[in-house]
């Protein structure tokens, strides 16, 4: 309840009332006036409480009156009254019922009491409850009291001096409080003091208020006291301590700052009063030097005196706390002084409590700020704040340097810390090495064997002091190890943290202003207040330094993780505020500084040497010290967590990174990360460490850049601590997160941040130069990072970085190159798959940017780079091949850059793309490239690496056709408007449109440009490929043709057909005939391919049909060309070398073609559907043998018309010609140029070769010659009506030609029949056939024609002969195997070529023959032109040989044919017999009969009986012919050919007798019919009475007599021989001959008997009766052969045994 209520009032005056009867009670003996006092106190209280509404009021003013009583029993000394009185005294005050005379008394009372040493305690207490309960007390009754408050401090009571001392303070601050009150109170009016005079009495304050005039006296007497001289207003002090003194001092600023801010009077007092007496107090500290003895000074210097000195400083704290502003020049002496107590020349207390007032400065930013204002920015100012930095700087640099008493050596460290390297492992984690296991290390620094413990001094951000608080202490307390550093380095961290928190406030508000002043004055440049960030940059500049000293020295010493992270985060916030600012050298020295940190101790890094050697040149000087920016040492014991190699260019072993390094590590890292955008050009150093952090950890780059725990590849392997393995995955996730936040930095920033990854790859490339270390990747994969996290701006940093990873891409170290590839193409496919805006459709700029520098990559000579550069195509073919537009020229750039000397793999990938592209893309890409495509797709047949991928780029360009097919129309459209823009360009420019095939349309060159590819790629050196290519070629032409324009046609004929051949038949005829072994691995090659020229052989054919099916199925087309006749003329050519080359199948071929070209057979495509031209032209089926491998296969012959035919095979194969033009195929100046190569092909082929047989070297095969036959009846066909005998007789020699050609040995089974089967060979019947076409012509034809009969027979009978003689091919040896003696083919025999079995052949050619002479016997020609007689003497050859003839059959033949032939011929001769046409003819048959019938040649011995009778009967058969139709005619007949029959058949009747007998009697006796018949002729003819001449009947009868004389001669012999050899037998050949003989006899007894017995001459008769004697003798002979035949000769006999009718008649006749 409140002191005034009623009920407290009451409860006062009864507790008043109360304390004065105890008064009273106390006092009654001893001292009876104060009981009367209090008695008559009690009265007047009553009274005052009786008479008085304001109780309080009235007491207060008669309080000297109540008070009265107690003071004199304060007078009493008496202890317990005292007490009682002084408790009253004390409730009155409380009440505030105390006047100010009634205080005045009081004061007295108690100063009387002070002097006596009573109730001391109670004393203090009334004192304070007077002086703080209300304000009555001034003046000198102030100043009294509190002179008593300090009397009683100096008691001898240490418990009165204590309460003493709170008590004055308690009083010095109320009365400061009370002016505070009072100026309050004044607040609102303003008063015009009096000037004050400079220097006016200390005294005349008479300005002042009461209560400031009280603080004033006060304030100026304290500072009297602490300077030692007397009080001006405290009268009564009688002792007083310097300490108490400042420590009052001390409060009285540091709690009232406003009065002696406010207050002019009090300002001065500072200036002049307090300053002075500082400095002048300092001076002990500062004049001392520690260690100086003494004696040396020529005076002694007062010691320094710990609680003064410590006093000291703190009123200094206050002093620049709150005056600073009053006393700038005062603060720069303070300051001054303050660093040079940090000096490690004064005691280490001094120094102590020095540094924690510099922390108590380091913790205000601002008041550092305003000396930075104040002094370091004035011209000829000390630098103080910079000094302050630097000296704390080199304070901590002290203490490591110096070892002095408070730092003790290593030796006595604590135990977990111990300095031998065997322990210091142990640091860093928890109790790793402790005894129990759970020793937790102390925090510490330790440098170069200094072990400097770290404590914890202050909370952050406040400067709470231990040593400046130690009031009590007199003597300099010790200070603890590590106490000054822990102090230096939390004022070093706040300091920083001040510094930089502010900056950046000020930085972050100005910024707020710039942007709403650009909001709202868009068009204008936001200026800042320069002054604001002159201060800011004065500031950085004057600390940097020192602090970097001071941070790095700490941060190699740290042992701490936290310390090390509180030192990280300094140098960080420094970094990145020199960056906001743009100064550049500090902000690159603090980056250095971490860099270091990061890497192990003296590792060669080039940048950050260079750097460190620029700030170590500058020496800061602090007041004769000079800071040096100390190196890292290398002994601080700190747990090594990670051993790797080195990335330097000499191999140094290994270097081992620990925690710290790698906590530095995550420092940088964070500083990229938070201020990539400050960093600039410092991004150099900061990524270059990075970089090599990153090779020590073994970190190697994964997909897109992001870095993975790898192993290191060479050398001792790297080697990681769990606690690191623990750590990469998140340094590895914040370096990509580093480079993701790239995304944030504006272009500037970004570009410096390319930058400098462009040079350290730069630097990682020469580093990887010329050794095979793994180089570093980090540059490359940052770089991909980097640009795939900057999609969205790619544009203006894909220059500068595609271009440095081109160049990463040609260095000579795989891994590297790899990497660059794989970057590169990385960011070429995120780019293309980026949803840019607008959309890269839209942006054709941009796509092709994105895209070239894959192009660029084609130039790379290494084949890892090609293949990854094709498999990106791969992949963005896959993935935006629908969008490429613009950008397919690159993309088929790329893909068709491909060379011989790549490997296969490149070249199957690259062909991967192209075939994806063919596949899926062709209708996406923009028409024009179509013809890129073509070329790509033309470069993978020509390539000759990979034989399959050729083949396949073959296919596609068929694929390729097909889609110009089917997508003509639009891609003509395209085309087209393509052209027009480019004419107008090129117009424009005034030059000429330059394209391939220029005149032809675009859509037709675009065909011309693949047929030109395919025509390329046609003579390949690879068979396969020209195989393949050429049916491409063809087939492409033939099915798509229809779509080119007429006059493109020429070009197609002129430009890709001709050439095409061409340059085939040149490289045919060239082509080496080396026999190739197997081609290669385990691939056999067939005999046929063994040689290159077979295999261009191949080619040669196959070009050769496709060029002569397209004039084949295009002609009408052609041949509206113009030229179709050179063209046509150029391909005979071609045809007929072909067909003349040195090789079957090519020239086989070549007739193959040659009948398509004139439409004899189907092109072979339709085999399946052959119908044939020939039908047509009424040529017979035997000739229409396609010549397909497959053997004779005769195909089916339609008689519809040509013109039909020709019509259904329209689109397909042929193109019907327009109506009436039909005759356009009989042009017969082209079946005349026909004709003619047909000639020369013939002749050529079937001359023989003239030389000597070795060096033969070609023979045209069967099948060539049986082809090159059977394309003249139809080219016949077309020429018939000019052909002429000049003509004919070259159809002849080359038939002969032809017949006459051998076959190899190795192809005789193939194509010689067995002989038991004797069958023409094709060739023969394609001879044959061209002759019968040849006659049946003639036979229809006029009448002119038919002078060539006899030609014809004379051909045919020059086969005929080749039955005995075959024919020679020039002087070659040939085997002739159809010789009868051998009836198997000897296939091994010596000769080389075997000639045909010609007999089939020549007998067929003898059928003709007949037939044809059945026919034409009676034509003039075949008359005039002796054709019988020819006839006749090619028979007399087979006739004469007979059995000699190579085949039975023939001689036959030849025997039926001449029976036939004379048949017909002989009527024909004896009608122009007077002619004389014939009469050459008749020996010539003479002959032939004479040396058949009479043969010289023996029978086989094998011959059966059946088979001499078979040939007997022949025999006969001629003598029947002479007796029917020669001897009959005799008169129409020359008479010797009459006589020369005669002989003949007189020699057949009975061969004349030889000397010895010959086998050939023994065959002649075996002749019996012939004999008979012979001799019946002779003997018809000898009695004929129809003798015309006597010449013939002479002729008769002396034949007759010559054959019975012999018979006569050789009887009488045989009886003679039989006689004298006895018992012995006769020899076989004479019993042969003498049964002949008999024989003989009985046949001419058996004539006898038939003739008219007119006809026989007498003589005759005497001769036969004169026989029958001799045939008597020989009854007797022993033989019964003999016998028998003697029988049958002596039984005619009878006829003559009947009696004679008369002599004389038989006389006469």
């Amino acid at each position: 309840m409140s002191v005034s209520s009623p009920e407290a009032v009451k409860k006062l005056l009864e507790n008043m009332q109360t304390d004065l009867r105890s008064l009273s009670m106390e006092c009654k003996k001893k001292f009876p006036p104060v009981k009367e006092a209090a008695e008559s106190g009690i009265v007047k209280i009553k009274t005052i409480a009786a008479r008085n509404t304001g109780i309080l009021a009235a007491l207060k003013e008669n309080s000297s009156e109540v008070v009265q009583p107690f003071l004199m029993g304060c007078g009493t000394k008496e202890q317990k009254i005292t007490q009682l009185c002084l408790a009253a005294i004390q409730r009155l005050m409380s009440h505030e019922v105390v006047s100010e005379g009634a205080a005045g008394n009081i004061i007295n009372m108690l100063w009387q009491l002070m002097e006596n040493g009573l109730e001391e305690l109670k004393l203090l207490q009334t004192v304070l409850v007077l002086l703080t309960t209300n304000t009555v007390v001034h003046d000198e009754v102030l100043s009294k009291a509190i002179v008593l408050c300090f009397r009683l401090h100096f008691t001898k009571d240490p418990i009165t001096n204590n309460t003493a001392a709170a008590t004055v303070r308690q009083v010095v601050t109320v009365v400061f409080e009370r002016m505070v009150a009072e100026d309050e109170r004044f607040k609102g009016i303003v008063e015009h003091p009096p000037p004050v005079q400079g220097n006016t009495n200390r005294r005349s304050v008479s300005t002042l208020r009461p209560s400031a005039k009280d603080a004033y006296m006060l304030f100026q007497d304290l500072c009297q006291l602490v300077n030692a001289d007397a009080p001006y207003w405290l009268v009564g002090m009688t002792e007083m301590t310097r300490t108490f003194g400042l420590e009052l001092l001390e409060s009285v600023l540091n709690d009232f700052p406003g009065v002696f801010l406010q207050h002019q009077e009090f300002s001065f007092l500072l200036k002049e009063r307090v300053c002075p007496l500082v400095i002048k107090l300092f001076s002990p500290n500062i004049k001392f030097r520690q260690g100086s003895s003494s004696a040396a000074s020529p005076a002694p210097v007062e010691k320094p005196y710990f609680p003064i000195c410590m006093r000291l400083l703190r009123v200094v704290s206050v002093l620049i706390k709150h005056f600073y502003t009053l006393l700038v020049t005062e603060c720069e002496i303070f300051l001054s002084l303050l660093v040079k107590f940090l000096d490690g020349e004064k005691p280490q207390w001094l120094r102590a409590v020095a540094v924690e007032s510099v922390h108590r400065l380091c913790v205000q930013p601002h008041l550092l700020r305003s000396f930075c204002q104040s002094y370091d920015m004035k011209q000829h100012s000390t630098k103080v704040f910079r000094d302050i930095v630097n000296a704390l700087g080199s304070f901590i640099q002290s203490l490591f340097i110096v070892p002095n008493a408070g730092n003790t050596p290593v030796v006595n460290a604590p135990a977990g810390a111990s300095g031998s390297g065997a322990q210091g492992t142990a640091q860093g984690g928890t109790g790793t090495g402790g005894v129990g296991g759970n020793l937790t290390t102390q925090a510490a620094f330790e440098y170069r064997g200094t072990w400097i413990p770290l404590m914890t001094v202050s909370v952050q951000g406040s400067a709470k002091a231990t040593y400046l608080e130690m009031l009590d202490k007199v003597e300099p307390p010790s200070i603890p190890e590590g106490y000054a550093m822990s102090v230096a380095f939390s004022a070093l961290l706040d300091l920083v943290r001040g510094i930089t928190s502010m900056i950046e406030r000020e930085l972050a508000v100005e910024e707020g202003v710039a942007a709403e002043f650009r909001e709202a004055n868009p068009d204008q440049k936001w200026q800042p207040q320069p002054g604001a960030h002159l201060v800011w940059e004065e500031m950085v500049s004057a600390c940097w330094c020192g602090l970097l000293a001071a941070l790095s020295l700490l941060l190699d010493a740290s042992t701490d993780e936290t310390a090390t992270e509180n030192i990280l985060k300094a140098e960080l916030t420094m970094a990145s505020l020199c960056g906001r600012l743009g100064l550049v050298t500090p902000r690159d020295a603090f980056i250095t500084a971490i860099c270091k940190a990061s890497l192990p101790p003296h590792y060669a890094l080039t940048h950050l040497s260079c750097n460190a050697a620029n700030l170590s040149s500058k020496a800061y000087s602090i007041q004769g010290q000079t800071v040096q920016i100390i190196s890292p040492s290398s002994e601080s014991h700190q747990q090594v967590v990670a051993v790797g190699q080195p990335l330097n260019a000499q191999p140094q072993g290994t270097v081992m990174l620990t925690a710290k390094n790698i906590q530095c590590m995550r420092t940088l890292l964070n500083l990229a990360h938070c201020h990539g955008a400050v960093l600039g050009t410092s991004w150099q150093l900061v990524l270059a460490t990075l970089q090599h952090l990153v090779w020590i950890l073994g970190l190697k780059p994964g997909v897109g850049g992001a870095l993975k725990p790898g192993r290191a590849v060479e050398g001792p392997s790297t080697v990681l601590t769990t606690a690191v393995m623990t750590d990469l995955p998140v340094i590895s996730n914040i370096l990509s997160r580093l480079f993701e936040s790239s995304q944030y930095l504006d272009d500037v920033s970004l570009h410096h941040l390319i930058n400098a990854l462009c040079s350290l790859s730069l630097e990682a490339m020469e580093m990887a130069y010329g050794n095979n270390k793994e180089p570093s990747l980090f540059a490359v994969a940052k770089l991909l990072e980097t640009g795939l996290v900057n999609m969205d701006r790619i544009e203006i940093l894909w220059r500068p970085l595609t271009g440095h990873l081109l160049e990463v891409c040609q260095h000579p170290n795989s891994r590297m190159r790899e990497w660059g590839a794989e970057a590169l193409t990385a960011l070429i496919k995120a780019g293309l798959a980026y949803k840019h805006d607008p959309p890269l459709a839209q942006n054709q700029r941009l796509q092709l940017l994105l895209l070239n520098p894959l192009k660029e990559l084609s130039n790379v000579l290494h084949a890892d780079i090609r293949q990854k550069q094709l498999e990106s195509v791969l992949q963005i073919l896959q993935s935006q091949g629908d969008s490429l537009g613009p950008g397919w020229p690159l993309v088929l750039g790329v893909i068709g850059a491909i060379r011989n000397d790549q490997g296969e793999s490149l070249i199957r990938t690259a062909f991967q793309c192209l075939q994806l592209v063919v596949t899926d893309f062709l209708p996406t890409m923009p028409c024009t490239c179509l013809q890129i495509v073509v070329d790509v797709a033309g470069s993978f047949g020509l390539q000759n690496q990979e034989l399959n991928i050729s083949l396949t780029s073959i296919g596609l360009l068929w694929n390729i056709s097909d889609y110009f097919f089917q997508r003509g129309e639009v891609i003509t459209q395209e085309l087209e408007k393509e052209e027009e823009a480019l004419q107008k360009q090129a117009q424009e420019k005034g030059e000429t449109l330059n394209r391939p095939f220029h005149p032809a349309p675009p859509f037709d060159c675009l065909w011309l440009c693949l047929y030109a590819k395919l025509g390329e790629l046609c003579v390949d050196p690879r068979p396969a490929v020209r195989k393949s290519a050429g049916q491409t070629l063809f087939s492409t032409i033939a099915a798509h043709g229809t779509l080119l324009q007429q006059p493109t046609w020429h070009i197609v004929v002129w430009k890709v057909l001709f050439p095409l051949l061409d340059c085939v038949r040149t490289s045919s005829t060239t082509a080496d005939k080396e026999k190739i072994e197997s081609g290669g691995g385990n691939i056999l090659i067939h005999h046929s391919r063994d040689t290159a020229e077979k295999q261009w052989a191949e080619t040669w054919v196959l070009t050769l049909a496709g060029v002569a099916r397209i004039f084949n199925t295009r002609r009408y087309l052609l041949q509206q060309l113009g030229d179709f006749f050179e063209a046509w003329e150029v391909l005979l050519n071609h045809i007929q070398s072909a067909a003349l080359s040195k090789n079957n199948e090519v020239s086989l071929a070549a007739l193959k073609s040659f009948q398509e070209i004139l439409q004899i057979v189907t092109p072979g495509r339709d085999s399946d559907k052959v119908c044939d031209a020939l039908a047509a032209m009424g040529v017979p089926p035997v000739l229409i043998d396609p010549l397909s491998a497959s053997g004779p296969g005769r195909p089916l012959v339609r008689s519809d018309s040509l013109v039909e035919r020709l019509t259904r095979y329209n689109g397909a194969e042929l193109q019907a010609p327009p109506p009436g033009e039909e005759s356009a195929l009989e042009d017969s100046a082209l079946w005349w140029s026909a004709w003619n190569t047909w000639y020369r092909t013939g002749t050529d082929s079937t001359r023989p070769p003239s030389g000597p047989t070795e060096k033969l070297s070609f023979i045209p095969s069967q099948p060539f010659l049986t082809a090159l036959i059977q394309i003249f009846p139809a080219l016949y066909q077309h020429i018939k009506a000019n052909f002429s005998m000049e003509d004919l007789k070259k159809l002849g020699v080359i038939l002969h030609g032809a017949v006459s050609v051998p076959i190899s040995s190795d192809a005789s089974p193939f194509i010689l029949p067995s002989y038991t089967e004797a069958v023409l060979t094709s060739l023969q019947e394609a001879v044959l056939t061209a002759l019968d076409i040849l006659q049946k012509a003639i036979c229809v034809g006029p009448e002119n024609l038919q002078v060539m009969y006899p030609a014809i027979f004379e051909q045919l009978l020059l086969f005929v002969e080749f039955s005995c003689k075959p024919p020679q091919y020039g002087r070659m040896e040939t085997k002739h195997v159809a010789s009868a003696k051998y009836n198997q083919i000897q296939l091994f025999a010596p000769a080389e070529w075997v000639a045909l079995n010609y007999v089939p052949f020549a007998e067929r050619s003898l059928e003709v023959v007949v037939d044809l002479y059945h026919k034409t016997a009676c034509h003039k020609a075949v008359i005039s032109e002796k054709v019988l007689q020819n006839i006749i003497k090619t028979l007399k050859m087979p006739l004469g040989l007979k059995y000699s003839c190579p085949s039975e059959s023939t001689w036959k033949l030849a025997v039926s044919s001449l029976l036939k032939v004379l048949s017909i011929g002989l009527p024909v001769a004896r009608q122009h017999a007077s002619s004389g046409k014939f009469n050459t003819m008749w020996p010539e048959l003479a002959n032939a009969f004479e040396d058949f019938l009479f043969t010289k040649s023996t029978s086989p011995d094998n011959l059966s009986i059946q088979e001499f009778q078979k040939n007997e009967a022949v025999d006969v058969e001629v003598v029947q012919l002479i007796s029917t139709e020669i001897l009959p005619f005799a008169n129409f007949i020359p008479k010797d050919f009459v006589g020369q029959i005669m002989t003949m058949l007189n020699k057949g009747s009975i061969h004349s007798q030889s000397p010895s007998f010959t086998e050939a009697e023994i065959d002649v006796r075996m002749r019996e019919e012939f004999s008979k018949v012979c001799f019946e002729t002779l003997l018809q003819f000898s009695f004929s009475n129809k003798v015309s001449t006597p010449q013939e009947g002479y002729i008769s009868r002396m034949a007759l007599s010559v054959l019975l004389k012999r018979s006569q001669d050789v009887l009488r012999r045989y009886v003679e021989n039989e006689r004298l050899s006895g018992r012995c037998p006769l020899p076989r050949q004479q019993v042969t001959e003498i049964i002949f003989v008999l024989k003989a006899i009985s046949t001419l007894m058996d004539s006898l008997k038939k003739t008219q017995p007119e006809n026989v001459d007498g003589n005759t008769w005497a001769q036969v009766i004169a026989l029958y004697p001799t045939l008597v003798e020989c009854i007797t002979c022993s033989s019964s052969e003999v016998s028998s035949a003697l029988k049958e000769a002596l039984g005619p006999f009878q006829d003559f045994m009947q009696p004679p009718v008369s002599r004389v008649q038989n006389g006469e006749s």
